[in-house]
Formats: C-alpha cells, structure tokens, sequence
C-alpha cells in the first residue's frame, strides 16, 4: 500500500481553467463542486478582467471554463469573445442542459461562432442511469442539446468544432478503459439517436464534497479510497493535468487543480498562499512544487483521470 501520495513538480504552464462559479442548474449526485441552483458565488466583471490580463500578459493559449455551470455567469461570453480575439482556444464544460434554459437563446449558435470547444457532461448512453444521478428528464434534454451541437457542426468529421463527452462511473468504482468505452458511446449515440463526437473522456469520481458524503452514508470511503490506492500508477504521475494547469477560483484566488480549489488547498509560492491571479504576472511557475493529498490518488489510479481524459 501507497502511505503517502508522491512529491510532484509543475512543467510549463499551458491551461488556465477558471471557474466562473458554483451556481449550476442542475445538482448531481458526483459533484464535488458541490454545485447548483441554490449556489450565489458568481465571478465578478472585475475579476473576468482580471483573467483577461493575464491571458494577454503570458503565452497561455488553452482557456478551460468549468463551475458550476460556466454559462449562467452574465460575463461569460465577453470573457470567451475577449480570448478568441488574442487566439485564445476555449474550452467550454458543458452540462447539455443549459443549452436548452430559457434565457440562454443563442448560447450554441455564440459557442460555434467563436470555435469554442466543447466538453459535455454525460455519464451513460442509458436514460435511466443517466437520470438517477442527474434528475429527471435529464437524458432527453441533453439528447436534444446534442442534436443540435451536431446541426451547428460540432463532432463532425471535417469540422473545426469540437465536441467531447465526459462519462464517470456511477458508484464507487474506477471507469472502464476508455477506448472501449468510447466505441460502445458511439455505437449506442449513433445507432439510437445519430449522435456524433469527437472524443470520449473518462472521469474518476473524486471523493470529495457531494461524492464523498455519499461515500460515507454508504459507508463505502475507506473502500473506494482503498480501491484507489491500490490501483496507483506511478507512470500517470508525469502525465497530471496540475503539472500544465492552474486553477482559478470565482474570486481570482489560484489553485493547483480544481479539486484543491474545492478542498480549500490554494497555491502556494515561496511560502506565500492565497494568491491572486493578479499577483502571478511575470511568476514562473515551472519546477515549483504541487500540492497534493490524498483524493490524488482518485488521478493516478488505473488509466488516469483529468480533465481531458485518461492518462495513459
């Protein structure tokens, strides 16, 4: 058994991912945002600017926005039309279901506009898994919501608009290989509803917030944590997003991942934490070390999890 989690260091910096809040119009039983409707942390208009500075003052070139649900915040698109105009490539962590909210009329047409990459959310091909841990009605909406990605261009083959889908276990285990996973997602998305895509990511749930209280009623956390210990790979360490990402908060405070921002576990420099956007303009960030604890492991186990994927 692994005691510790292993020392790792940051490479050069490539992705900034922001979350521009925790408000979401869903609330899913994994979230380890903690996410949903009831959630009032929203990025501020100065803060966005703030993001925009940096983004202009360093040689980031990937934006990867997350929540919540990174469309409800009222700046958002000013915020993907400012990087689009400096050559910026965004990524957008699309729940599906907010394409289809009332006041977000025009929210795919604004998204295929600018070239946005999209990453949707779900956890199965199947509507009744995919309800259970989302709510009711959930499948059908973002069946449509895929549908009509598809009509704009996106996952299709020859376009330049990308579309992925995000697929994490249903309960305490660790997700299938991801390849083979992929070619039943586009059997069963093809052949039920003609969906296309571009790639399938897996997701190791992360026991932490929402996930981990479950984990707890089901007095299943000192066997899932097991699980992913056991399961460590050493060669998923040199591949870990937090090596060529930071985590920005909707405050502006910075993070190694998202996962420590939500565990309240902020970058540190030279002994100084609580750092903020602001403050890392014209900081070099290669070789310094990440911080790191136990829900790391949810990262290294089998094939690896992050943000794009498995890891190996």
């Amino acid at each position: 058994m692994i005691a510790d989690f292993p020392t790792v260091k940051r490479t050069h910096l490539e992705t900034l991912q922001v979350n521009l809040g925790y408000q979401c119009n869903q609330q899913c039983g994994h979230c380890h945002v903690d996410a949903g409707p009831k959630r009032n942390e929203m990025m501020e208009r100065s803060t966005v600017e703030r993001v925009i500075t940096y983004l202009r003052s360093s040689d980031v070139k990937k934006l990867d926005l997350t929540g919540g649900t990174p469309e409800l915040n009222p700046h958002f698109s000013d915020l993907v039309d400012a990087a689009r105009k400096i050559d910026v490539h965004v990524i957008d962590r699309c729940n599906l279901t907010i394409l289809e909210e009332p006041e977000q009329e025009g929210l795919a047409e604004f998204l295929a506009d600018h070239q946005v990459e999209i990453t949707a959310s779900l956890p199965c091909y199947l509507k009744k898994n995919v309800d259970r841990q989302r709510g009711n009605g959930v499948f059908d909406v973002s069946l449509r919501a895929l549908q009509k990605l598809n009509q704009l261009g996106y996952g299709r083959e020859g376009s330049a608009l990308v579309l992925n889908i995000v697929c994490n276990p249903l309960g305490p285990f660790l997700p299938p290989p991801q390849k083979a996973l992929e070619e039943d997602y586009r059997k069963q998305l093809g052949e039920r509803y003609g969906i296309v895509f571009n790639h399938l990511f897996t997701f190791t749930n992360m026991p932490i917030h929402r996930f981990r209280k479950m984990l707890i009623s089901n007095g299943e956390l000192f066997h899932y944590m097991e699980r992913l210990r056991l399961a460590h790979q050493d060669a998923n360490l040199q591949s870990l997003m937090c090596r060529t990402l930071i985590s920005v908060d909707w405050q502006g405070y910075v993070y190694d991942c998202d996962f420590n921002q939500m565990l309240g576990m902020p970058l540190s420099i030279d002994g100084k934490v609580r750092i903020n956007l602001s403050e890392l303009i014209g900081i070099e960030l290669e070789g310094r070390p990440i911080m790191v604890s136990e829900h790391c492991f949810a990262c290294t186990a089998g094939q690896g999890s992050s943000c794009s994927g498995a890891l190996s």
